[in-house]
C-alpha cells in the first residue's frame, strides 16, 4: 500500500546526519540526494527527509507528511487523481511521468483536506 513517504526537517544537515546513522545500523543507505530531499531505503528510496520551506503547510511545528500509495498501473494514478479532485483535493501536479526519479515513475499529487501532500505512483509508466 504504502509506496514511499517523507518528513519535512527544521534543519536538513541535522536530520541528514542522524538518519545516515540510525537508519545505517538496520541496513538502510541514502538512495538518492537532491540536495534539498535525501531518500533512504536498501535498493528503492522509501523514506524521504526534506528541507522545510519557510511558509506554507510544510512548515511551521505541524509540518504536513508526503505519503505516495503505490497504484497498480497509470489507470489506477488517473482514477485516484480524478476522485480526490472530485472530493476537493488541491491538485499540486496532474498524473504524468517523472523521468527525473526514474523512466517508469508515473504519479500524481494532490493535497488532503489536512494539507498533507499524498501521491498515487506506480513504476511501469503510462
Amino acid at each position: 500500500m504504502i509506496d514511499h513517504f517523507g518528513i519535512n526537517c527544521s534543519d536538513l544537515a541535522r536530520s541528514a546526519a542522524f538518519y545516515d546513522d540510525v537508519l545505517g545500523v538496520l541496513g538502510y543507505r541514502r538512495v538518492l540526494d537532491f540536495g534539498v530531499a535525501i531518500g533512504y531505503g536498501d535498493e528503492a528510496p522509501d523514506f524521504w527527509i526534506s528541507a522545510q520551506p519557510d511558509e506554507g503547510p510544510a512548515s511551521g511545528p505541524n509540518r504536513e507528511i508526503h505519503v505516495g500509495f503505490r497504484a497498480k498501473d497509470g489507470e489506477a494514478v488517473r482514477e485516484f487523481f480524478a476522485h480526490a479532485v472530485a472530493q476537493g483535493a488541491e491538485v499540486l501536479h496532474e498524473p504524468r511521468l517523472w523521468p527525473e526519479y526514474h523512466e517508469g515513475y508515473f504519479g500524481a499529487f494532490v493535497r488532503d483536506p489536512d494539507g498533507n501532500n499524498v501521491e498515487a505512483v506506480c513504476h511501469t509508466g503510462e
